[in-house]
């Protein structure tokens, strides 16, 4: 069992390798992340922001987004979103109505 330092370090390990894979998926829309985990990029954002903002420490949310996207969120926007469909809004408002 690890301590409490180690935990930490671990937890925080966990957490950038997933920012890692998500940034290597790029494919992986923020509405699929959604529709299937209930959760995406932006929620990781926010999470990290309430994280800083509980601690006192400077962050705001453009800020947030960047560390999550690993560069200006309206960068990685425009070179990475796509359009969401018929099929995949339908379901990002059934997920989301529960």
């Amino acid at each position: 069992m690890s301590n409490e330092t180690q935990k930490t370090e671990i937890e925080a390990a966990v957490l950038r390798r997933l920012l890692a894979h998500l940034d290597e998926r790029k494919d992986a829309q923020n509405i699929d992340l959604m529709n299937l985990a209930g959760f995406c990029r932006n929620c990781l954002s926010k999470w990290y922001l309430a994280e800083h903002e509980a601690r006192d420490l400077p962050m705001d949310y453009d800020q947030a987004r960047e560390y999550v996207y690993g560069e200006p969120y309206q960068d990685w926007k425009q070179k990475n979103q796509v359009s969401a469909s018929k099929e995949q809004l339908e379901k990002f408002e059934e997920v989301t109505k529960k």
